[in-house]
């Protein structure tokens, strides 16, 4: 596995599109973590619930 993520990162490193393929990443990432939230949480960002004390 970490030869898999050391092989694609040096393929990011030499491409011209380094940056864009690293926002786009970036991006899926933190949607991917924000999905993960609210789904354990039960509450989308920036929800505000009164029932809630946290």
């Amino acid at each position: 596995m970490t030869d898999d993520m050391m092989n694609v990162r040096s393929l990011v490193e030499k491409s011209a599109d380094a940056d864009l393929l690293r926002e786009m990443i970036g991006f899926a990432a933190e949607r991917l973590m924000e999905l993960e939230v609210s789904s354990a949480t039960g509450a989308g960002f920036g929800e505000k619930n009164p029932l809630r004390l946290a």
